[in-house]
């Protein structure tokens, strides 16, 4: 797991490195890989990165986003680490989740539920009509924005939340997240929309909504800002226990495989985040279940019992041992310890099984550019350049694609790939002075000397994020 906060740049993989990376600010994110602390990996406000846990949600949103109508490549889903409830779409078609949302969700559904709230919001135009201000910032900036709002509205001072995302008051005082309730009982009814469309039921909204009429109960201070952002309504409850009666998927349940990769994210969660003995109380030895077992080797691994880790990893793989994300895992245990050599082969095995999955590619990719094996440079080159070719905003990838390339002794393309690196950060002051370098050693007309010009082009619209 990756927790990705703001002052570094980019960063990626299984949940994995959660234990390594902390950056400035506890609000803001990016795409970074410095080590981060327990502490650092505990505090709000960072961006997380997961093959699986991200897998995992694109099968739960998948089906919701192709039955709106989108481009369910085009519709992201990040996550945010921060135990409050809450989830708000912004930047075009962005949806931000919180990690306390996933973790209080008892079933998928409660989950499918939100995103198709959130998806009612995309695509009934309420973002576009609210918040054009964040429509061309980075996910960075748009993190640092919500973070400052939402530490404005906990303190009951607008001028708190300023600060912290350096944004300027009247952003904090607008609450760019509000939704008016006309919207919110749109959004509610497109998901009802969706999830029949998509043969579900719509039970998980209702359960959820339970879940925030507890939160009315607490202060202002102390509620979600989900709470705040969605506010819910007698006619909300209303509609969507009727949408239970009529729907023809009320008892429509999730699938045992849908509810082990939930209780599997869940595990990763807590594994992560939460200290030894939160994990241990949760997943008690004697608990030998698939996700118990998982939540105990990502716990020993964080608290350096590395032995420990690897015999629980290696369990859940004699069971399992075509499975992609124990092989990441364990394979991830490996290079965090230093055993960067040990973990390559794993970290292909994990991609040959799953391809698809970019995150698991990067991993690859930085153990291959990590051995310092110049026989390893032009793989590693290969699997990053299929990386930005999936996620051309991600900075981490960039930058271990400008540290390959300078080790393979081209400094054109290097420079390139920091200029592209500074951009995705949203620091276009610094992606304009590498591109104009890297123009000075790429073949005029040639793909790079192009793509350099284009990224000129992008740095000299508006200032740094």
């Amino acid at each position: 797991m990756d927790v990705i906060n703001r002052a570094a740049g980019p960063s990626l993989p299984g949940l994995r490195r959660a234990a390594r990376r902390a950056i400035g600010a506890a609000l803001a994110a990016s795409l970074t890989l410095a080590p981060v602390t327990d502490a650092a990996a505990q505090s709000r406000g960072g961006l997380i990165r997961d093959a699986e846990i991200e897998a995992t949600l694109r099968a739960y949103a998948d089906p919701i986003f192709a039955a709106a109508g989108l481009d369910t490549s085009a519709v992201q889903v990040h996550i945010i680490n921060d135990k409050r409830i809450n989830a708000f779409v912004s930047n075009g078609m962005q949806i931000f989740i919180h990690t306390g949302l996933l973790t209080e969700a008892k079933t998928p559904n409660e989950v499918i539920g939100v995103i198709a709230h959130e998806t009612g919001h995309i695509t009934g135009g309420h973002l576009a009509r609210q918040k054009e201000e964040l429509e061309n910032r980075t996910i960075e900036a748009i993190i640092g924005i919500i973070a400052g709002v939402a530490i404005g509205v906990a303190s009951g001072s607008g001028e708190a939340g300023v600060g912290a995302a350096t944004l300027g008051q009247s952003i904090a005082q607008r609450n760019l997240l509000q939704y008016s309730q006309a919207q919110e009982g749109a959004a509610d009814q497109a998901a009802f929309g969706l999830l029949e469309a998509t043969h579900q039921s719509p039970k998980g909204m209702v359960d959820f909504f339970r879940v925030l009429a507890r939160q009315e109960a607490l202060s202002a201070i102390n509620q979600d800002p989900y709470m705040r952002t969605h506010p819910l309504t007698t006619s909300r409850v209303d509609a969507a226990e009727a949408a239970v009666q009529r729907s023809p998927y009320a008892n429509a349940t999730d699938s045992p495989e849908l509810m082990m990769r939930h209780e599997r994210m869940l595990a990763k969660f807590i594994g992560y985040l939460e200290p030894l003995s939160r994990v241990m109380t949760k997943y008690p030895e004697k608990d030998q279940s698939v996700p118990a077992r998982y939540a105990r080797a990502i716990a020993y691994f964080r608290v350096s019992r590395t032995e420990e880790a690897l015999a629980e990893m290696d369990r859940l793989l004699a069971e399992a041992p075509n499975d992609p994300f124990f092989i990441e895992q364990k394979a991830q245990i490996l290079y965090d310890r230093g055993r960067l050599a040990e973990s390559l082969p794993l970290y292909q095995q994990a991609l040959d099984l799953a391809p698809q999955e970019p995150l698991i590619r990067q991993e690859l990719a930085e153990a291959q550019v990590g051995l310092e094996d110049p026989s390893l440079l032009e793989p590693a080159i290969a699997n990053l350049n299929e990386v930005v070719r999936l996620e051309p905003k991600n900075a981490r990838a960039f930058h271990l694609l400008a540290t390959a390339y300078g080790r393979a002794g081209n400094a054109p393309l290097a420079d390139l790939a920091q200029a592209e690196e500074y951009l995705a950060r949203g620091k276009k002051k610094d992606a304009k002075r590498f591109a104009d370098r890297a123009l000075q050693g790429l073949p005029e007309g040639s793909p790079g000397w192009l793509k350099a010009q284009d990224i000129q082009f992008a740095a000299d619209q508006g200032e740094d994020d």
